[in-house]
């Protein structure tokens, strides 16, 4: 098979039908001995009733788990449409390869011993994925636990973990098989079902970005969880998630967020775009939701899979005690929601049957004598409220109130709920007395204290918000001398110069429409006179000199320097410092630059991650931007809806706005900027990283611009 055509059947979604909806299941490597991988899939693939003829493949058997065996694949008279394979790693070539020519078309690789172990493992994980694209199969695997799927026209569960799944709505991809029997162990203490479980392993076939666009139109599919520890292709994962996500919830928990001895960075932005500065910035554009746990990822899920998502901010908290009101009141306003104002008429009917010691305003304090009655029509009454867009309700259990009864009461009035969605914080011990099953099965997410369950509306809230957003779009201005920076860029390349030198960067920003101050180049005192008179004071001093990348660190910049008589003192004292150097600096110059005086310091810039490409940076800027770190990343292109994001998003954008009566900065002006070096960064990709440091920006456009800036470049290895 042709690279191309292989290729096409890649690129059609249905090919996964072969792995996931199989009418036929053959397991290489069956076995008859207890607790055996091969013996435990078999027997899960039996014992879910899999609708379809299950092969077992083992030469050295005639009979497995009562099931005529085969001694290979081409041994079976019947059409097969997957394979498990659970055979030794020295003969799972050989097994995929009999699988081709049988024309089995899904493979499921359970056996590890490949890239993951290195050396030989590598090449043999090579010669796996020659075979596959030779026959044009789909594999999910190797190093996998296996794959799921609940919906009944299947009933499969390809793996070997003891618990079997329950059927629901969530789609669940795992990169860690290790934790796949943990997953499947908890989603089954919570009563949350799946459509779909996939332990996609080394991923030398079917991944991550194959996965979610199988189950973007997938309609058993609700929401998708996914927990990853690397990323295939980011840019293809960034255009599937932003269609999927308008339709279903993509939540994920990302692994592998730190790293011992991080490289060293030149720049600001380089220094700033640590190991998972990427995947947050993908996870932002697409509008994913992020978690820091598994835990969480499952708080979460139960929240999405079984209740609507709210359609505002205000939240309704029902209690029979005061203490965890407090607490859900606190989670509430920390996580940006808002705490409900009942209507007149709703807390006058209540006072109709509450006792008066209760607490009418929000959180309801029904108190300790809080009983079935009271809650159902309590809960009743917030639901109808127009002022309530979510309720949480919370149960303390007393010793005389039987929890059943309250668990009962609560589900018969979530029917009555409409679009509103009812989490509830049962407190206290999880037994078969305590009412937490119930309310799960019926579909009321129930979770232990309340911070979880607030998190959870709180995350229900954002996804909303995410799902309305515009698309934005990538803006391409027509006004931008190509062809003058690419000469720049030509001449630093022929050189083999790693950076570009100040002026040189002055003109590349000038070429796409990014202003800086004028400045003039001296070698002598004579020649900074001079410069100073032509721009006129204040003036400002700045080192230029490729041995020297932070100026204020070594004391090359000078500000405001008003008059003939403090230029002379403030070029000596220049000159001085870069003398006091523990390093030789041989060749450099003094830039004189007109003062900008006030304004807002912003920083932007981009850095190049190795997984995700260009990631563009703007932050609150100037001397102390990497110990203030207030930041924000994206990757490359920006839209302009992304630009706007970026700013708003910082924790100082209050200072930006205006504060005590000062006007706010020109917010689209910074936005264009941003969108000029996205564009300029598209342009030209032998840009390593780059540094707009600061930028100042005012409320009037012309204002703005970029007092200091410094780029560097890929440049290639000497031939």
């Amino acid at each position: 098979m042709t690279t191309t055509e292989y290729e096409n059947i890649r690129r059609d979604v249905r090919s996964l039908d072969a792995i996931f909806r199989p009418r036929s299941i053959a397991v290489v490597g069956a076995s008859r001995r207890r607790g055996s991988i091969g013996r435990e899939i078999l027997h899960n693939l039996i014992e879910y009733e899999f609708n379809g003829p299950v092969f077992p493949i083992n030469p050295h058997a005639k009979v497995i788990h009562s099931i005529k065996c085969y001694p290979s694949v081409l041994d079976v008279p019947d059409e097969i449409d997957l394979a498990i394979i659970v055979v030794p790693k020295e003969q799972a070539v050989e097994a995929v390869e009999e699988c081709g020519q049988k024309g089995i078309k899904g493979i499921v690789m359970i056996t590890a011993g490949f890239r993951e172990v290195g050396g030989n493992g590598a090449e043999r994980e090579e010669r796996l994925a020659e075979v596959i694209r030779k026959y044009g199969m789909r594999m999910v695997g190797p190093n996998c636990m296996g794959i799921i799927n609940t919906d009944p026209k299947y009933r499969m569960d390809g793996t070997f973990a003891p618990s079997l799944p329950l059927e629901g709505n969530v789609g669940f991809m795992s990169q860690s098989g290790a934790l796949g029997a943990a997953i499947l162990d908890t989603a089954l203490d919570l009563n949350l079902g799946f459509s779909m479980f996939v332990s996609v392993g080394n991923k030398v076939d079917v991944s991550g970005n194959d996965l979610i666009n199988y189950w973007k139109d997938d309609d058993a599919t609700k929401v998708i969880l996914l927990y990853l520890e690397s990323f295939g292709n980011p840019r293809r994962f960034t255009q599937l998630a932003r269609e999927i996500i308008r339709h279903k919830p993509i939540i994920a928990v990302k692994s592998g967020r730190t790293r011992a001895g991080a490289r060293a960075a030149s720049s600001h932005t380089g220094a700033l775009a640590g190991l998972d500065v990427g995947t947050q910035a993908l996870f932002e554009q697409c509008g994913i939701l992020r978690v820091d746990t598994v835990e969480e990822l499952f708080d979460l899920a139960q929240a999405f899979s079984k209740q609507p998502v709210p359609l505002g901010k205000r939240i309704a908290i029902l209690t029979n005690a005061g203490g965890p009101g407090i607490m859900a009141t606190d989670a509430v306003v920390n996580l940006g929601l808002q705490i409900a104002t009942f209507s007149e008429e709703t807390i006058a009917k209540m006072r109709e049957y509450l006792s008066p010691e209760s607490s009418f305003s929000n959180p309801l304090d029904m108190i300790a004598g809080a009983n079935h009655d009271t809650y159902r029509r309590s809960l009743k009454l917030l639901l109808a409220d127009e002022n309530v867009d979510a309720v949480l309700v919370i149960f303390v259990h007393p010793v005389y109130v039987d929890a059943l009864k309250i668990a009962e009461a609560i589900i018969e009035a979530s029917r009555e709920k409409g679009e509103k969605p009812v989490l509830c914080c049962f407190m206290g011990k999880k037994d078969e007395f305590s009412g937490i099953e119930e309310l799960q099965k019926a579909g009321l997410p129930t979770y232990l204290f309340p911070e979880s369950a607030v998190m959870s509306l709180a995350a229900m809230e954002k996804y909303n918000r995410i799902r309305k957003r515009p698309e934005g779009k990538v803006v391409t201005f027509e006004d931008v001398d190509r062809a003058a920076a690419q000469s720049i860029f030509d001449r630093a390349l022929e050189e083999g110069r790693p950076r570009l030198t100040d002026f040189e960067v002055n003109e590349v920003l000038a070429a796409y429409g990014i202003t800086m101050p004028r400045f003039a180049l001296a070698r002598t005192l004579e020649d900074a006179i001079r410069a100073a008179e032509q721009l006129y004071y204040p003036v400002v001093l700045k080192v230029i000199s490729p041995q020297i990348v932070h100026k204020s660190d070594v004391g090359g910049v000078i500000l405001d320097l008003r008059n003939e008589a403090e230029l002379v003192r403030g070029y000596m004292r220049m000159t001085d410092n870069i003398a006091k150097l523990p390093y030789k600096v041989d060749d450099y110059r003094i830039m004189v630059q007109e003062m900008v005086p006030g304004g807002r310091e912003l920083i932007m810039g981009m850095s190049t991650d190795p997984a995700f490409g260009p990631l563009i940076m703007i932050g609150l800027g100037g001397i102390y931007v990497e110990f203030i770190k207030d930041v924000n990343f994206r990757i490359h292109p920006i839209t302009d809806l992304d630009a706007r994001e970026m700013i708003t998003s910082l924790k100082g954008y209050k200072l930006l706005e205006g504060v005590r009566g000062e006007k706010g900065i020109n917010i689209e002006t910074v936005m264009e900027a941003l969108e000029r070096l996205s564009q300029l960064i598209g342009d030209f990709p032998q840009i390593r990283e780059m540094d707009l440091n600061p930028f100042v920006a005012f409320p009037e456009s012309g204002r703005c611009m970029a007092l200091d800036a410094r780029m560097s470049l890929q440049v290639p290895a000497a031939k």
